[in-house]
């Protein structure tokens, strides 16, 4: 039989200095509870690697470079263009 009037933690009997769950406490019988559930959740999930035990996603690779080397097809005029002809004002 529950009493409201029980702590929610209590000394542990084993000798200890330790606080355990009072399950003779409704709140103290619910934490019981919830922390077995989560217990279980985060072993299921750690033994399937899902969720936040998943493993990253590889990163996509590409054949570009990540920056612009230099390139001389920058500098060169394409062929048949006279150099320096977009600048002058001659018809």
């Amino acid at each position: 039989m529950s009493r409201d009037d029980e702590p929610v933690f209590i000394r542990s009997m084993w000798g200890t200095s330790r606080y355990v769950y009072n399950y003779q406490n409704p709140v103290g019988r619910a934490l019981i509870v919830i922390a077995l559930l989560v217990t279980a959740v985060m072993t299921v999930l750690m033994a399937k690697r899902a969720g936040p035990f998943a493993p990253p996603e590889p990163m996509p690779t590409s054949t570009e470079p990540a920056y612009a080397p230099w390139s001389d097809s920058l500098y060169t005029p394409e062929p048949g263009a006279t150099p320096g002809a977009e600048d002058s004002d001659a018809p």
